[in-house]
């Protein structure tokens, strides 16, 4: 398996530190050039927008450096853990610097499996966010399909049987656990009600089994083009029934009620 890793590496990202800025602002690059990759985040952008509730308070996005919902939504606030460009703030996301009830949502795209004292950070979202306001998540999720390819083909750790939320993190980047979201809001969903009455955990909707491992996902070279994203989006809709198995990814809603 490492052998076709380092085959099929994107050239850009070879050698990289992950835990450097540079390698954010690379992997936007990334996803902005691969016409396959472009697509998945703009489909994961276009449902954010969707699943945003009415208001006039702004939204929050986290780990905002490799993307580009700015484009897609008017009043965002970037963030990221990394001073960069693109970004309006630097934080750390267990520490937001913002008053009480001032945000409506939180938006974050493969964040919260970073975030090694999750705990903290849904202590903070829930001081921040507006009442009936939301954390909208895409997520990794666990499947048997799933486990198979993030224990072999991806880089980041994955451990489904921590008995911990919260991990040792080596860094913003490589630290991370990709069965987290999984754990708090599936394996261990009881026990995350009961710790944190305040949020209910409205939508959980797995789904895309293969169409990130075809483009290649950041770490990767697409083995597609972006013309057959709609082919490959249809395929994927006839196996629905099956995500429970296949599904590689979450979309999580959570509502702020009370």
């Amino acid at each position: 398996m490492k052998l076709l890793s380092s085959l099929l590496a994107h050239p850009l990202t070879r050698g990289l530190d992950i835990d450097e800025a540079r390698s954010t602002l690379l992997r936007r690059r990334i996803i902005k050039e691969k016409a396959f990759l472009h697509k998945i985040y703009l489909e994961w952008y276009h449902w954010i927008v969707k699943s945003l509730p009415a208001g006039d308070e702004p939204v929050l996005e986290l780990g905002s450096g490799g993307g580009f919902l700015s484009e897609i939504v008017a009043d965002v606030i970037t963030s990221d853990v990394f001073s960069l460009p693109n970004v309006a703030v630097a934080l750390d996301a267990h520490y937001l610097p913002f008053k009480s009830n001032s945000l409506r949502a939180i938006a974050m795209v493969n964040v919260l499996h970073h975030l090694s004292r999750s705990p903290c950070f849904f202590h903070e979202a829930m001081r921040c966010v507006r009442k009936d306001g939301r954390v909208l998540l895409i997520e990794p999720w666990v499947t048997p399909w799933s486990a198979w390819v993030f224990r072999n083909l991806h880089h980041e750790p994955f451990d489904p049987n921590a008995t911990d939320w919260e991990f040792t993190s080596t860094g913003p980047l490589s630290g991370a656990n990709e069965a987290l979201p999984w754990i708090l809001f599936h394996r261990d969903r009881d026990l995350f009600e009961q710790q944190f009455p305040e949020w209910r955990i409205q939508t959980l909707e797995v789904f895309m089994p293969f169409r990130y491992i075809v483009a290649g996902g950041v770490s990767f070279r697409s083995l597609v083009p972006g013309a057959a994203f709609r082919t490959l989006t249809l395929m994927e809709g006839l196996f629905k029934r099956w995500m429970d198995l296949l599904g590689m990814f979450c979309k999580i809603v959570l509502v702020k009620c009370a």
